[in-house]
């Protein structure tokens, strides 16, 4: 059986290939393909760089699939700080990710469809309907970012209970956990300031989940006894 510091590398691994591929689907590939008020726009961006559109598809498939590997590897590895808050932390972040994320990516593969011809009938014209469903998309983004954001917050405080972590890292995460909950809150309740949330969820999930992942990955984990 691997030993924990083993499996806290790894999981460290799996943690930055999530936020290699995701960072590269969300916001490289439909950052840059997807012009919100612009449908025409969208649709010539897309047609011209559909290999693009598809490679974006499978980082965020390989990122819920790591997603999965790295919500059990973290159970394993905080489960004697509390058995029970670790189990919601798992079930949270399987909800987000490897639940409502995955299916959630129905929505960009169907723009592909929808550009093929494919949804005649209903809706008015292609442009409509990729505008429809990168829309869809986009939303059930915000809806798994809640159950993430619980997710980082119960992640925090185990963090910040282990003798095994160093507790800056367990107020990162929370830092990480506000970020995401104000962006899917935030959107929801107050349109209109989807830019500014983006940027707060972007910069305190980078410190918080880049600071872990790469602390699994160099340190693992500290002694029982530090």
């Amino acid at each position: 059986m691997p030993s924990d510091q083993q499996l806290a590398r790894l999981t460290g691994l799996l943690y930055l290939l999530i936020i290699l591929c995701a960072g590269f689907a969300q916001g490289y590939v439909r950052g840059t393909l997807w012009i919100p008020g612009d449908a025409g726009a969208t649709i010539q961006h897309i047609a011209a760089a559909e290999g693009l559109f598809r490679l974006g598809l499978v980082a965020d498939l390989l990122a819920f699939l790591a997603d999965l590997a790295v919500t059990v590897l973290l159970f394993q590895l905080l489960r004697h700080v509390d058995f029970t808050l670790s189990l919601m932390a798992a079930a949270f972040r399987l909800v987000a990710h490897p639940a409502i994320g995955s299916l959630n990516l129905l929505n960009h593969y169907l723009v592909l469809e929808v550009l093929q011809g494919a949804g005649q009938g209903v809706f008015a014209d292609a442009a409509q309907g990729v505008h429809f469903l990168l829309t869809a998309h986009q939303y059930g983004y915000l809806l798994a970012g809640a159950f993430f954001g619980i997710h980082c917050l119960l992640l925090g405080i185990l963090l910040y209970r282990s003798e095994r972590f160093p507790r800056l890292l367990g107020i990162l995460l929370g830092l990480s956990a506000l970020g995401y909950l104000l962006e899917s809150f935030g959107d929801l309740l107050v349109p209109g300031y989807e830019a500014t949330l983006a940027m707060i969820v972007g910069l305190t999930a980078a410190i918080g989940e880049v600071s872990l992942a790469l602390y699994l990955v160099v340190k693992g984990l500290r002694s029982p006894n530090f």
